[in-house]
């Protein structure tokens, strides 16, 4: 029995390190960290992966898991894998602020829905865009490319070798091209709405007597409905462009740490 465990114990070890890095890239990464997921089965996918990434990790120096120096080892990979996930999240959240957007332009706002993807409420257009995304996601492999992330941050990033900060600044630099994304492809709709509006502002100081602002919620909400129409069908094309952009910056920063 006493044989057993010597055995059991370096390979256990040698798995808690790429489950804690796993486990943390699955709890921020599109469509696997949504609420929709339970916990346990994450934790069994987290498992999995660690077992098929331990050839990656073999070789590495790392220190003892209950020591002071394995609890920082373990919150840095932690780190490492919750900055990798939230990466690519960063897309997602474009889809999710343009539904926003389009949901307070059009009106639709004011009907909120239970969502069962975050746990909370939500609009019509804001769930139907995050369908969209989902399926876009898995139409372009989505998970294979964060499987490919994943083993390729234990060559950049090795367990127990050293964390560098310049990761985290640059995905903080990075969120804010999601408003900007996000306010390019709700930009039609926005300014759509707006000339009815301002042309039933018009036609209200002209002939006052007809309240005209009764009728103008019902087109205001035609047209933006038309207009979303018309922009749902580039949503898959800019959302595999933000993806390519996500990754090409993870890559640049796999490779300086290479270097």
């Amino acid at each position: 029995m006493l044989e057993v465990s010597h055995l059991l114990l370096p390979f256990i070890s040698a798995l808690w390190w790429p489950f804690c890095r796993i486990m943390a890239l699955l709890s921020t990464a599109p469509v696997v960290g949504d609420a929709l997921v339970p916990v346990p089965v994450r934790a069994l996918l987290s498992l999995s992966l660690a077992f098929l990434m331990l050839p990656l990790t073999k070789g590495a120096v790392t220190p003892d898991a209950f020591s002071l120096a394995g609890v920082v080892v373990m919150i840095e990979q932690a780190v490492i894998g919750a900055v990798l996930g939230f990466a690519l999240q960063l897309t997602m959240a474009v889809v999710n602020m343009l539904g926003f957007l389009v949901s307070s332009q059009v009106g639709f706002s004011m009907a909120q829905m239970n969502d069962p993807l975050n746990g909370q409420q939500s609009d019509v257009i804001s769930g139907l865009l995050g369908i969209v995304a989902i399926l876009v996601f898995f139409g372009v492999d989505g998970h294979l490319v964060l499987a490919g992330v994943l083993g390729q941050s234990f060559l950049a990033w090795p367990v127990g070798g050293g964390y560098q900060g310049l990761l985290l600044q640059t995905v903080a630099l990075n969120v804010g091209w999601v408003f900007s994304a996000a306010i390019l492809l709700a930009l039609p709709i926005v300014f759509s709405t707006m000339v009815v509006q301002i042309g039933f502002g018009f036609l209200n100081r002209v002939a006052p007597a007809l309240n005209l602002f009764s009728l103008g919620f019902s087109l205001v909400t035609l047209f933006g409905l038309m207009m979303l129409v018309q922009v749902v069908r580039f949503i898959p094309e800019h959302y595999v462009q933000m993806t390519n952009q996500v990754l090409e910056m993870l890559q640049q920063q796999m490779r300086a740490a290479h270097g």
